[in-house]
């Protein structure tokens, strides 16, 4: 498994990495832990070296999955855990069996902070490696105190490096405050959309990574499963699950049709080297100068073993 630096100041990470999110137990549909934590195994035991978790991913469920894994791995040092915090589900309200109530935004440095040490319980880890903003508004961004709270926890040594995971197409009004806080030595990392079909990281913020030595991790390589082609524009999904509002019958018309407008050359692709639908697509992420690693999200050995396998076709 290839492995690059994430930007100028970040660790080594392999090229495939491991999105964490199904995993915790919510929006993805039904999830088995037994199977979320074999996928973990499988994934470290193929050369991945790199999960990326949150907070807010099962209510802290994913975290305590990666937790345990790490556990029964003695914690390796080689291992590059990166979690977010911003989206605060300990707030009050209806509450779910663990006392947790509906997500609410906030980046306050006081909550920021506590958030960080909760994550680090659940995972059973002293420092994280990398702590990203969680998609915060660009209002939110312009604000000091987020910043304070990162500059805190590195002080603290509770976090080796400071990220952002760049709102969903907000990449170029964003793009400004990546350039500030890479220049002032506090982001070392930020996460994107970018995928086969979706391509808005290309215009500005890619350009600026590369310029000022910033880690690029990309999220929703897969576009939520469709670019692995099991979907229909038929599909539908269960109120609960997130893909119902991310791959809609309208949206899901809309990538069809995009898709068709690349099938051929696609199909001439496969043919000629024999990647899946998803290797591709995970392959394409990777051949951008600007992206070091990607993370697909697995539920079972199956399909990590199908991400691992894009990392051949890279080149």
């Amino acid at each position: 498994m290839e492995r690059r630096r994430l930007g100028a100041r970040g660790p080594w990470v392999s090229v495939i990495g491991f999105g964490a999110w199904a995993i915790g137990g919510k929006n993805w549909g039904p999830t088995d832990d037994e199977q979320s934590k074999a996928a973990l195994h499988a994934a470290l035991d193929a050369g991945v070296n790199f999960i990326d978790t949150a907070d807010v991913y099962g209510f802290g469920h994913s975290e305590e999955l990666v937790g345990q894994v790490l556990a029964e791995r003695g914690y390796p040092s080689d291992i590059v855990v990166a979690t977010k915090a911003g989206n605060d589900f300990y707030c009050a309200g209806p509450q779910d069996d663990k006392g947790y109530g509906p997500i609410r935004p906030n980046y306050t440095k006081s909550y920021l902070i506590e958030a960080v040490e909760k994550s680090l319980r659940r995972l059973g880890m002293a420092c994280v490696d990398i702590l990203q903003l969680h998609s915060p508004n660009t209002e939110v961004l312009q604000k000091d105190e987020p910043w304070e709270a990162l500059a805190q926890l590195s002080d603290q040594g509770k976090i080796r490096h400071a990220g952002l995971s760049v709102q969903s197409f907000r990449e170029t009004e964003q793009t400004p405050i990546v350039e500030k806080w890479a220049d002032a030595g506090l982001l070392d990392v930020i996460q994107v959309r970018y995928n086969l079909l979706e391509r808005e990281a290309e215009k500005t913020l890619f350009p600026a990574a590369l310029r000022h030595g910033v880690g690029v991790i990309v999220r929703s390589p897969l576009l939520f499963g469709f670019l692995t082609g099991k979907f229909t524009r038929e599909s539908r999904f269960s109120e609960d699950d997130h893909r119902r509002m991310n791959l809609s019958p309208d949206k899901l018309e809309s990538y069809f049709a995009q898709l068709e407008t690349m099938e051929y050359e696609l199909e001439q692709e496969r043919r000629r080297t024999a990647a899946t639908r998803a290797q591709q697509a995970l392959a394409f992420c990777l051949r951008h100068p600007a992206c070091h690693t990607v993370i697909p999200g697995a539920k079972n050995v199956q399909q990590v073993m199908e991400n691992v396998g894009s990392a051949s076709f890279v080149k």
